[in-house]
C-alpha cells in the first residue's frame, strides 16, 4: 500500500490499511488512523516552530488528494477529504467530515466544526472559527488583519448552517450568524444577524433567508437549506427532522 518512491517515517505512526501514493512524505510527528488514503506528491507533517513538536493527527476514513500539504500540529476528525494542491498550516483543528476543494489555503491556529464545506480556492485566514454544517464556496476571502501588514490578528467567527457564496471578502472580526447567508461578490464589513441574507459591497441586509424562492419554481423554499438538502449529510435519506428525532430517542 505504501509506494516505492514514498518516503515514510518510522516515528511516525500509522494505522490499518494506509496508502500512500508516490513521492509522498509523511514525516515523524504524525499520526494517522485506519483506512487512509494518501495520493502522490503530498506532505502529511510538514514541520515548523509555529507547530511547538505538536503532533498531526488525522483520524480513520481521510483521503488527501495529490500535492497537499498539511502541517505538523494540526488534528483532522474522521472522513477528512481534501482537493489536489491544499495546504493547511500549524495548529488547525477540524472535526469530522470536513471537505476542502482544491488549491484551498487553510492558515494557522483555525478551528472548524463537523460536515464543513470548502470549495476550491477558498483562502481562510489565521484564527478564522467555523461552526458545523458551513459552505464556503470558490474564491472565498476570510481575512484576519485590521491593519495589513501588522501583528494584530482579528479573526472571523462563522457560525453553524451559515452559507458564503462565492468571491465573497469577509474582513477582519466580523460574525456571520446562525443559518445566515452571504450573497456572491459581497464585501462583509460588519456583523450579519442570524437567519438573514445580506449582499452587495458593502454588504447590507436584504431580507430573512425564509423569504429566498427557488428559482425554478417560486412556490417553493430554499432556506434553511438544511431542510431541503441532503446529500453527503448526516440526515441524507431521512431528513433533517427526522434525523434531530432520531438523536434525541438515542
Amino acid at each position: 500500500m505504501i509506494h516505492p518512491t514514498a518516503i515514510v517515517s518510522d516515528k511516525a505512526k500509522l494505522g490499518k490499511n494506509i496508502s500512500v501514493g508516490a513521492y509522498s512524505i509523511i514525516y515523524d510527528n504524525v499520526e494517522l488512523g485506519d483506512n487512509i488514503e494518501i495520493e502522490a506528491f503530498c506532505e502529511i507533517g510538514y514541520s515548523t516552530k509555529l507547530a511547538e513538536n505538536m503532533p498531526l493527527s488525522i483520524e480513520s476514513g481521510a483521503l488527501i488528494r495529490s500535492h497537499s500539504i498539511l502541517y505538523q500540529g494540526s488534528s483532522f476528525g474522521e472522513n477528512l477529504t481534501t482537493g489536489h494542491r491544499v495546504t493547511i498550516r500549524e495548529k488547525t483543528k477540524a472535526g469530522k467530515n470536513i471537505q476542502i476543494g482544491t488549491l484551498s489555503d487553510i492558515q494557522g491556529d483555525c478551528i472548524f466544526g463537523d460536515y464543513v464545506r470548502l470549495h476550491s480556492n477558498v483562502h481562510i485566514g489565521k484564527t478564522t472559527q467555523v461552526g458545523n454544517y458551513v459552505w464556503i464556496f470558490p474564491y472565498v476571502v476570510v481575512t484576519n488583519d485590521p491593519h495589513p501588514p501588522s501583528n494584530q490578528l482579528s479573526g472571523v467567527i462563522i457560525k453553524d448552517f451559515s452559507i458564503v457564496a462565492t468571491s465573497s471578502v469577509l474582513l477582519p472580526g466580523v460574525t456571520i450568524g446562525f443559518d445566515a447567508l452571504v450573497g456572491a461578490m459581497s464585501l462583509v464589513k460588519k456583523d450579519v444577524p442570524d437567519s438573514v441574507v445580506v449582499s452587495g459591497n458593502p454588504a447590507e441586509i436584504v431580507c430573512s433567508v425564509e423569504k429566498i424562492r427557488n428559482k425554478f419554481d417560486r412556490s417553493k423554499r430554499v432556506y434553511p437549506w438544511r431542510y431541503y438538502f441532503e446529500r453527503g449529510m448526516p440526515w441524507e435519506g431521512m431528513g433533517y427532522e427526522n434525523w434531530l428525532a432520531s438523536l434525541k430517542k438515542d
